[in-house]
């Protein structure tokens, strides 16, 4: 078993990677401080794992709400499904909630134990390529408005994150693709040595290589690991892990949330911020085009879709957390492993890269 740590001092916490994690008990059982849970799980993984959850809870009361999946359904009334778990059952301070699933069921479980009765105790079990990789790492929970993708949140660390890769062979090959968008983007921002390899791997890891797998979930745990201890709440260095997510929210936002993944809406994004990048002569012809590519050999949207206009596009960027005192920074690329967070670029770029960016 790989154990990585995420070093926040006293909240500091582990990310345990390994097959047939969903079965060890006492991993489980060590963080959870009280005699209490509650397993937030979604309709498609609970039939698959939340009976292996529920057996390592052997002993402890425990609950479980089931939401229904998929990204619309990241709201505020469906999170109220969590607190009536919660409420019914007379959990108290001490209670730990379990975030079994993939990015949407963590965030408002997330967000759920960092609210209720001021903060209870949170374990991720990801369950997903994407999750694993990344929202379950960080602390970042929260949920969707109409108006703004995840505009409404906390920063909450768990209290550790397990990651059983053996849950990868249950996943749909579109949802391996998803996650394999913030794998690709941890590359891009700081590691061009690993962009390398991912060009090189590509076929293995969608052929669901686990060996290929495992190399590639520990070395993007490690990075956001790292940039996470040095910037907890995003003040700096942690916003480049946004990389094409201002272009991808926009997609989701502007599909309505579910239409693509978010890891597809990021793929694009990631080509529109490389795009950008270029039109403005800090990245290189060479280096944009290695990026698409590698972004459609992962089998996922290289181009915004048609259906969207520039306008439409401006206006749900304007609605970004990176938006401060009016201005919206954007992550962009001076090349392969080298990412910046900028409001140094013209309105007219922006515009020229999202008009250059559509589906034909």
């Amino acid at each position: 078993m790989t154990t990585l740590t995420v070093d926040l001092g006293e909240r500091s916490y582990p990310i345990y990677i390994d097959n047939a994690l969903l079965g060890q008990t006492e991993l489980l059982k060590k963080h959870i401080p009280g005699n209490s849970a509650l397993i937030v799980s979604n309709k498609t993984v609970a039939p698959l794992y939340l009976e292996k959850t529920q057996a390592m809870l052997s002993g402890l009361k425990h609950q479980s709400v089931i939401l229904p999946d998929g990204e619309k359904y990241k709201n505020l009334e469906v999170l109220n499904q969590i607190y009536d778990g919660l409420l019914r059952n007379r959990f108290d301070r001490n209670t730990t909630v379990i975030a079994l699933g993939g990015g949407v069921v963590g965030d408002m479980a997330g967000f759920a134990a960092a609210s209720y009765q001021r903060g209870v105790h949170l374990i991720q079990i990801p369950t997903t390529l994407l999750s694993q990789v990344d929202s379950s790492v960080g602390g970042k929970t929260g949920v969707n408005h109409a108006l703004g993708k995840n505009m409404i949140g906390a920063f909450y660390q768990p209290g550790a994150v397990i990651a059983d890769t053996d849950t990868l062979d249950t996943l749909p090959d579109r949802e391996l693709s998803a996650g394999i968008a913030e794998i690709i983007k941890y590359g891009l921002i700081c590691n061009r040595d690993f962009f390398d390899w991912l060009e090189k791997n590509m076929s293995v890891l969608l052929a669901r290589d686990k060996k290929a797998l495992r190399y590639a979930i520990e070395t993007s745990c490690q990075t956001k690991a790292d940039v996470v201890a040095a910037d907890e709440r995003e003040s700096g260095k942690r916003a480049l892990l946004n990389l094409g997510h201002t272009f991808g929210h926009a997609i989701e936002n502007g599909l309505g949330y579910g239409e693509w993944l978010h890891g597809e809406a990021i793929g694009a994004g990631m080509c529109m911020a490389a795009t950008m990048s270029q039109q403005m002569d800090w990245m290189s012809e060479e280096d944009t085009a290695r990026t698409i590519t590698l972004i459609e050999q992962a089998k996922l949207p290289s181009k915004a879709p048609s259906s969207m206009t520039t306008e439409n596009f401006r206006k749900l960027m304007a609605v970004d957390k990176k938006v401060l005192d009016g201005v919206l920074r954007l992550v962009l690329m001076k090349g392969i492993g080298q990412s910046l967070v900028t409001d140094d670029y013209t309105s007219e770029a922006l515009t020229r890269a999202i008009e250059s960016s559509f589906a034909v």
